[in-house]
């Protein structure tokens, strides 16, 4: 049973003990808020008497957390954050109704998603975006989010899914250091750096298992915890990665990065969706939105495809630091 909101704190004693807690200092609190240290000391001591518990003690002429206060901390920290967040975003959509919450991975919204929005916003320049960033399915309801942009299987509970394309995965590296390491053929790579992306280990395992090769130790090599990490550091001559060839379309096409072409693009082990709540589609702004999403996705595809005529494969042997 919730509590009655007479026995709730306020958040004004939140600020003044997360701000107290931070410091260490009620001085230093009501510096930062702008009261008196006296008006500090009287807000955290009401809030005390309605938990009924000592958060603060005295040490050497300083405030210091008690066990009770420092478990209380890190809860008034997220109900603050919370708060402004919330605050934040009605502030940010000056209180348009037409306003779309999308969870998106880190790097398909950095890579993919946001260079392609002003499209978007031209067609529709009376809806405002939340973007916040997910990398594990969540509870849509509770997260209040209208559309997520999910990768993996088409099992998201409660949720309506919509495919937008499978991944293409390709390995990649900086010319020179393909040059560098003369790599032709997948048994090439023994001698590279194999970057590995922590959420996919076995990743250059299965890249190997389709190029009908064997690595000895294929998880081994620098690891990062993103796409956009891998990229980065194929990039800069680290190593070869792999990477879904859609999130480097740029490095691709402005001569960042190479494709290693040994080999066909490994399909990766799940697609790209949109998902919605049950029923969020019929708002018309979220169907718009994962409309305009399938036909940029069909877009992205079409541009991926190489034209024989304008690109044709390069002979065994060719210098690829051009």
């Amino acid at each position: 049973m919730l509590l009655r909101r007479a026995q709730m704190p306020s958040l004004q004693e939140l600020a003044a003990f997360e701000a107290a807690g931070r410091h260490g200092s009620f001085t230093r609190a009501a510096e930062e808020l702008s009261l008196t240290q006296s008006a500090v000391s009287k807000q955290i001591r009401e809030l005390e008497s309605t938990l009924g518990a000592t958060l603060f003690e005295r040490v050497k002429g300083r405030v210091v957390l008690t066990k009770a206060g420092n478990a209380f901390l890190a809860s008034a920290r997220k109900i603050l954050a919370d708060y402004a967040s919330s605050a934040h975003s009605i502030m940010a959509s000056a209180g348009s109704e037409r306003t779309l919450k999308i969870g998106v991975l880190p790097t398909f919204a950095t890579r993919w998603l946001i260079p392609r929005l002003p499209g978007y916003f031209a067609r529709h320049p009376m809806v405002t975006f939340q973007l916040v960033t997910e990398s594990q399915p969540f509870d849509l309801a509770e997260r209040s989010a209208d559309i997520a942009i999910h990768f993996g299987l088409p099992n998201w509970a409660h949720a309506e899914m919509t495919h937008l394309w499978d991944e293409d995965v390709i390995a990649v590296a900086h010319a020179s250091y393909i040059v560098e390491h003369d790599l032709r053929e997948p048994a090439d790579l023994m001698r590279a750096a194999l970057l590995q992306q922590a959420t996919r280990p076995n990743l250059w395992r299965d890249w190997f298992a389709a190029a009908g090769a064997e690595h000895p130790s294929p998880q081994r090599g620098p690891l990062f915890d993103q796409f956009s990490m891998v990229a980065a550091a194929a990039a800069a001559g680290i190593g070869v990665g792999l990477v879904p060839s859609f999130l480097v379309e740029r490095e691709l096409a402005e001569g960042a990065l190479t494709a290693l072409e040994m080999v066909a693009p490994l399909r990766g082990n799940g697609s790209y969706f949109a998902v919605t709540p049950i029923g969020g589609q019929r708002d018309p702004d979220v169907a718009s939105f994962i409309d305009w999403l399938a036909a940029e996705s069909r877009s992205s595809a079409r541009a991926d495809q190489p034209d024989p005529e304008n690109n044709p494969p390069e002979a065994p042997g060719e210098d690829l630091s051009g």
